[in-house]
């Protein structure tokens, strides 16, 4: 059926606009399909190395459980080597350095709590690896374990985390023999924690023991 005068106008049109256009359209489509494809790939890759993630965690989990720590720290090593942006990773990291201190092995504790607050985005898996980290540097002693501990503490403190982090201030006061800097530290850490209600009542009777170690009042 021959078309009628405002059809074939209208006709000429498009085809003049798609001989103008085509390039872009044909451009920002193709580049729609590549933006699609690309976030499903990541979409499936991220379930897949999460399946597989928590599979090698249900491993360590099983090894833990048979007092198995070759086994355990193992799979943390893998965790961190084929799994890193899982948050089975950061997890395991801190479980393993507990396993290792236990152990003895303080080196590869340190080395798990260095990596944890070093590769981890959770805020607060990523708090309790730093906090963990400077009382293990603290416990070791040394001048360059202290000043590692020093450049963390002056990060700025993870939110919900203020009181923990003024108490760790003030244990590295009290290891470097600043007991007024420490008691300070102390009161403040009282202060933040008297006000987070969360807070588990062992972490209050531990602090009030620093405190009275230092002759500071809890109030």
């Amino acid at each position: 059926m021959p078309l009628d005068l405002e059809e074939q106008e209208q006709l000429d049109q498009l085809k003049a606009f798609w001989q103008k256009y085509r390039n872009l359209i044909t451009g920002v489509v193709t580049a729609t399909l590549f933006a699609y494809a690309a976030y499903s790939g990541y979409q499936w890759w991220r379930n897949s190395q999460a399946l597989e993630a928590s599979k090698l965690y249900e491993t360590m989990v099983t090894a833990i459980a048979k007092g198995d720590r070759g086994q355990t720290l193992r799979a943390a090593d893998d965790l961190q080597k084929d799994f890193a942006r899982t948050p089975y990773t950061p997890m395991s990291s801190l479980i393993a350095a507990r396993i290792a201190s236990d152990a003895g092995d303080q080196t590869k504790a340190l080395d798990y709590l260095r990596w944890a607050a070093k590769n981890t985005s959770n805020d607060g898996y990523l708090a309790l690896a730093k906090i963990r980290l400077v009382s293990q540097l603290i416990e070791q002693g040394t001048e360059k374990d202290f000043a590692e501990a020093d450049q963390i503490l002056k990060d700025k403190p993870i939110a919900g985390f203020e009181a923990l982090w003024l108490e760790r201030r003030g244990d590295w006061c009290l290891a470097q023999k600043k007991n007024e800097q420490a008691k300070a530290s102390y009161q403040e850490a009282w202060k933040k924690l008297d006000q987070a209600k969360e807070f588990p009542e062992e972490a209050r009777r531990l602090l009030k023991v620093k405190l009275d170690a230092v002759g500071g009042i809890a109030q």
